[in-house]
């Protein structure tokens, strides 16, 4: 097997770096601080890593100026040196190879005849496509995902494994569905009578806009009547749950195992912390900062940070601290009536018309 190798003149052009050191070193790879070796590339992008550079075996290093003179080898200087680590990655990166002049389609696949595929599109093995689905240029299906009916799939987006689309749904271009995904199931809708749930038809559908990425296993439910929309440039991390008829605004980031109720509406270029709840009929601002495990009850009408809950501590800290919440109302009642008794023993003189 051929090993795909790049000369430092070329990566550092590539990224727009500052070379300093052998612009001939052949590079085959990215590998940490502490692992890589005279043929790999490394970075340091956070200054906990600091300690690992002088030791580094790594045949070059993407580095900030403020490092530079550290580097014990080829250094490539750059502003930002985890964005420049984040282009470079895509050089080594495994991927299926499409042609983008005729469409392949696996013998095992099923491939409804109302449904239509341009040119440039890979089916793999077990895939089922169903009527009225329409498939962009150069789009990858993986093995043994299920596209229901009417469905749409924008140009050079690709689905793993194991993805299933409902009827209905309708993805943009360039998006990264990993395995596992669902999208386009039903929402919790039911309304209560006597003591049962009656299911409520979910009439709408998913529109997921370009250049979105969502994790494994996440889910994304239909609208009850309009649309779940996720907006271009979100990126959803692994097994996050999105209720009907949320959407979720431009450049937006969702941590694992995040969960967001029914109709919210999430802005653009927030970050929601792993582990996280949001509940329904909400609105969060653009720009909101939600930190690991929070639990939001109400709309955030402003940019900023926020969070919920207690760090962690050692478990006889926490529960004294718990003892302590516990009686947090009688302690308040006690400081209002401190309070009440010393403006009684002392009154205050009475201001100066």
């Amino acid at each position: 097997m051929s090993v795909t190798q790049y000369s430092l003149a070329y990566l550092a052009e590539f990224i727009g770096a500052e070379l300093r050191g052998d612009d001939s070193l052949q590079i085959q790879g990215i590998a940490t601080l502490q692992n890589a070796g005279a043929d790999q590339l490394s970075f340091l992008a956070n200054p906990a890593y600091e300690k690992y550079l002088p030791e580094t075996r790594a045949g070059a290093v993407i580095v900030h100026a403020r490092f530079a003179d550290k580097c014990p080898t080829n250094a490539l200087i750059h502003e930002n040196p985890y964005l420049a680590y984040a282009k470079l990655s895509h050089l080594w990166e495994k991927r299926c190879s499409v042609d983008s002049q005729s469409t392949q389609i696996h013998p095992s696949a099923v491939v409804d005849p109302k449904a239509v595929l341009e040119s440039g599109v890979l089916i793999s093995a077990g895939a089922v496509i169903a009527a009225g689905v329409v498939i962009k240029q150069g789009v990858v299906v993986g093995a043994n995902c299920v596209i229901g009916e009417d469905c749409v799939i924008g140009e050079n987006t690709r689905l793993s494994a194991n993805v299933t689309l409902y009827h209905g749904v309708s993805l943009g271009k360039r998006c990264i569905i990993h395995s596992g995904v669902v999208i386009g199931s039903d929402g919790f809708g039911f309304a209560p009578v006597n003591g049962q749930w009656v299911k409520i038809a979910q009439l709408g559908g998913v529109i997921i806009e370009d250049n979105v990425e969502i994790g494994a296993n996440t889910t994304i439910d239909r609208g009850a009547l309009d649309d779940t929309v996720i907006e271009q440039g979100v990126i959803l991390d692994n097994q996050i749950q999105v209720a009907h008829n949320v959407r979720i605004g431009q450049n937006t980031a969702i941590a694992a195992c995040s969960a967001i109720a029914g109709s919210t509406v999430i802005g653009r270029n927030c970050i929601i912390g792993g582990a996280s709840g949001i509940a329904g009929h909400l609105t969060i601002a653009d720009g909101v900062h939600i930190t690991a495990m929070t639990m939001v009850i109400k709309s955030l009408t402003e940019p900023g940070v926020y969070s919920s809950g207690t760090g962690v501590q050692p478990n006889s800290k926490w529960r004294k601290s718990i003892a302590r919440l516990r009686q947090l109302d009688k302690m308040a009642d006690r400081i209002k009536r401190l309070e009440q008794a010393i403006q009684e023993n002392n009154p205050q003189p009475a201001k100066d018309e």
